[in-house]
């Protein structure tokens, strides 16, 4: 199984990675984001460590069942070789109706297959008023003509 594109990346092909990964995201479906992870891909996220597909399916279950209408961008920061830098923000609300913004940075190493063997994620997250939201597309892929974060002054 192979996910294109492939390592070594460039501006091009990692801009295209980062764009698959964000769509992939935005359907909160955490069986569909696993299959570009290797089996044995090892994540930082926040304050969580986890390794292999069920422990990523079962930490996405949870992060989803409590940021409700995620919506996400991400933007490549630098890439090189088979590594690559994004950053990100997201909109979600929690269950009692309360917004945040979450911003964060990730570094995503590949196999050669072009699946993710690493992940690390540092993220913060803002309150915010639901007036003050900029991500405002029906759920699912971001749409190509929805400005990204760079344009959006984030």
């Amino acid at each position: 199984m192979t996910r294109p594109p492939l390592p070594p990346f460039d501006a091009v092909s990692a801009t295209l990675k980062a764009r698959t990964a964000e769509d992939a995201w935005n359907s909160r479906d955490p069986a569909r984001v696993v299959l570009a992870y290797t089996e044995d891909s090892r994540w930082r996220n926040r304050h969580e460590f986890v390794t292999g597909h069920a422990e990523i399916i079962a930490l996405l279950t949870r992060k989803w069942a409590h940021e409700h209408d995620y919506r996400l961008i991400k933007e490549v920061w630098a890439v090189t070789g088979e590594r690559i830098a994004v950053r990100f923000a997201y909109e979600w609300h929690d269950g009692e109706g309360h917004w945040s913004r979450s911003y964060g940075n990730e570094q995503w190493a590949f196999a050669d297959d072009g699946r993710m063997r690493r992940r690390e994620a540092s993220i913060n997250d803002v309150r915010i008023e639901a007036s003050e939201r900029l991500f405002h597309w029906p759920l699912g892929p971001r749409p190509s003509d929805h400005p990204g974060l760079s344009d959006l002054g984030l």
